[in-house]
């Protein structure tokens, strides 16, 4: 009898070592016991929940396995045997057990929730589905049980109901990390970015250290044109030895910006365990290998895949395409684009949203070059119809932020209103729409002793925001312009202090954040010193040349030919009123302008800045150093005439942006410049 009521005491003991999370304490505990004679089912119950705590999982499935034998009717029991087989990877023996426990305990929702992620797992989503629901209906309250359906939905491609149950799972449950990680996934595939980042962030505030959480908010930053941010994110992360997922999207970040030496560096290393993540990794390896002129390991390294999933089919297919052009086939590249294309078609929604807009838009690069142009116009169509619908435009709110500016920053308020008291002369500004060679002119200014390139800096736009409050909308345009010399002199100085420390010697630091053409009246006010250069080009060119690029951030207009026409008409009726109403009227400058005449365009450029000739500006393509816009290419050689009248071959199908453009359009660029060098 003694030795009943010493057992009893040492199992109550245990179940309390349990509630406390002390596993190693329970294991010492219950070992001496799981070798008695009278041992019964509940000690090796309860030392093999201790060790499935530990992560010893071949000790935790003896042990269950030995209170299988003793009990092999308890619920209980079978239930631990389907979450130890099932976490150490035997998952197709896991439902049996999970059945028996279900039909025991019918009143119970772990037995159906645990059952619902095996079933996940295997791959029969209709199941997970059923069952998961099952299990919620019992169990309401129970965060993990919306969890789980949450991700049977995600994995039937049924968004929207899995971001509910993901959403649940948090109301239930605020600190539930992996539950704010997959609503962020579910409002990614929704198409609303903004959201998926402040889930991400939700996580980390609960987990800092969440290496998934970190790693999905470098890659959505990446999305909304915050790469700088996200690689520095990536990096921290990608040092933990588990972390693979991370080094992956900082290897495929590389590979956008053209760094394929540093990605292959990274993905020289063992690739991971995990099968899916294996087959991305192989496909970013192959995609280094060729971008460094290794088209042979390449070849291998995709020849190695065999037929994956069929997501990975199309970037399969794709590199195979860069390695048949590597080698000089332009036969089979040809051949390998038209499988990748087929393969797009039948992927459906398995692929990421990001992949498959890439997809199109590498494909319609591909087809262009080869003059297969009606094939790449409509692959451009396409990509763009992807993004519009997670970039979604309003002409309306558009117009009436663009009036609301022009408006509150009439020449009036910029003339004899307000202004900041600083006369700092370092900011240069260098503004226009995207394409309009913004990049080309801060590559020369950024090539002189004197000057530092900033790249684009998202930090005025971030002020505007905050000193607008919120969204840019009219009334936000209204309220910065209302903004009185104390809060211009404060806003100034946050400005200024983050543009010194960017580079403390230099005299002249440029901003060539395309957008801050939207901006120009805070920065008439607040940053009186400061000089502006508006690129221009022609708006077929730019036009045309913004529709064959996958930019990243926010550029909702850009989706629809006759939207993207009309913010080109309404871009420029707001640059002339800043033209006209600023105290110090921007710079003009054409491309075409460079073309024509390099040494007098550069020499006015300098003297408009306050800077002397140096002929550093000359060499500009020498320069070392990243640049992260899709002019990249560009400028890394000298000017010249490639990109002018780029638009004509296209002009059937550029037709509804065109006829949305501001009339009269006058000649192209292209024949600007044959006038220009014609003898007189």
């Amino acid at each position: 009898m003694s030795e009943t009521v010493d057992l009893a005491a040492t199992l109550a003991e245990a179940e309390a070592l349990y509630a406390r999370g002390a596993f190693a304490e329970m294991v010492a505990l219950l070992s001496g016991l799981a070798t008695a004679e009278q041992c019964n089912a509940s000690v090796f119950r309860l030392l093999g929940l201790a060790q499935l705590g530990l992560g010893a999982i071949a000790e935790c499935l003896a042990s269950i396995e030995a209170a299988v034998q003793r009990e092999p009717d308890d619920a209980q029991i079978a239930l631990l045997y389907g979450i130890a087989l099932q976490t150490a990877g035997r998952i197709a023996e896991a439902p049996a057990q999970y059945r028996r426990a279900a039909e025991a305990m019918p009143q119970n929702a772990a037995p159906l929730v645990n059952w619902a992620a095996a079933e996940i797992a295997l791959g029969d989503v209709k199941a997970a589905i059923r069952l998961a629901k099952r299990g919620q209906a019992l169990a309401p309250q129970m965060p993990h049980a919306h969890y789980v359906l949450g991700q049977a939905l995600l994995a039937a491609g049924r968004w929207a109901e899995a971001r509910a149950a993901f959403g649940r799972s948090t109301d239930l449950n605020p600190r539930f990390a992996d539950g704010w990680i997959n609503a962020g996934l579910a409002e990614y595939r929704l198409g609303r970015i903004n959201a998926a980042m402040a889930a991400m962030r939700a996580a980390l505030q609960v987990d800092p250290g969440h290496v998934k959480a970190a790693g999905n908010l470098a890659v959505f930053l990446r999305l909304t044109g915050q790469s700088e941010a996200a690689e520095q994110i990536l990096r921290q992360v990608a040092r933990i030895p588990a972390a693979a997922d991370a080094r992956l999207s900082l290897a495929s970040g590389l590979l956008q910006d053209d760094r394929h030496a540093e990605a292959l560096a990274l993905l020289e290393s063992e690739q991971p365990a995990d099968p899916a993540l294996a087959t991305l990794w192989q496909l970013q390896h192959a995609l280094a290998l060729v971008s460094t002129g290794d088209a042979a390991r390449a070849r291998a390294i995709l020849d190695a895949i065999g037929r994956p999933a069929a997501e990975y089919m199309p970037m399969l297919s794709w590199r195979r395409v860069l390695v048949a052009e590597a080698e000089g086939d332009i036969a089979a590249a040809r051949a390998h684009a038209r499988e990748t294309e087929d393969a797009l078609r039948r992927s459906g929604q398995d692929m990421l949203p990001e992949n498959r807009i890439m997809a199109h838009f590498d494909l319609a690069k591909f087809w262009s070059q080869y003059d297969e142009r009606a094939r790449a116009f409509a692959l451009w169509v396409s990509g763009h119809a992807l993004l519009r619908q997670i970039q979604p435009f309003s002409r309306a709110g558009f117009r009436a932020f663009v009036n609301a500016s022009i408006t509150g920053f009439s020449r009036a308020r910029l003339q004899e209103g307000p202004l900041a008291s600083n006369r700092d002369a370092a900011p240069v500004f260098i503004v226009g729409l995207p394409r309009s060679g913004t990049t080309l002119a801060e590559q020369i200014l950024g090539a002189h002793p004197a000057a530092h390139a900033a790249g684009e800096r998202p930090a005025l736009g971030r002020m505007v925001a905050a000193l607008g409050g919120g969204v840019e909308d009219a009334a936000c345009a209204q309220r910065v312009a209302a903004l009185d010399t104390a809060a211009l002199d404060a806003a100034a100085a946050r400005y200024l202090a983050e543009l010194h420390a960017l580079a403390p010697e230099a005299e002249r630091i440029v901003d060539k954040m395309p957008a801050n053409a939207l901006y120009l009246g805070l920065i008439a006010t607040m940053l009186p010193g400061a000089r502006i250069i508006h690129c221009v080009r022609d708006p077929r060119d730019t036009g045309f040349s913004i529709f064959t690029y996958r930019f990243y951030g926010e550029h909702p207009y850009a989706h629809d030919l006759a939207d993207l026409g009309w913010y080109m008409g309404q871009h420029a009726r707001l640059m002339a009123h800043w033209h006209e109403a600023l105290p110090t009227p921007p710079l003009r400058l054409s491309l075409v302008d460079w073309v024509a005449d390099f040494q007098g365009t550069l020499a006015r450029v300098l003297e408009y800045i306050g800077l002397p000739y140096d002929p550093a500006c000359e060499r500009f393509f020498e320069r070392d150093g990243p640049v992260r816009t899709v002019s990249k290419q560009q400028v890394r050689e000298p000017v010249n005439a490639r990109g002018l009248g780029r638009w004509k071959p296209y002009a059937a199908q550029l037709a509804p942006m065109i006829a949305e453009l501001p009339k009269p359009l006058g000649p192209s660029e292209d024949e600007l410049l044959r006038a220009r060098r014609q003898p007189r």
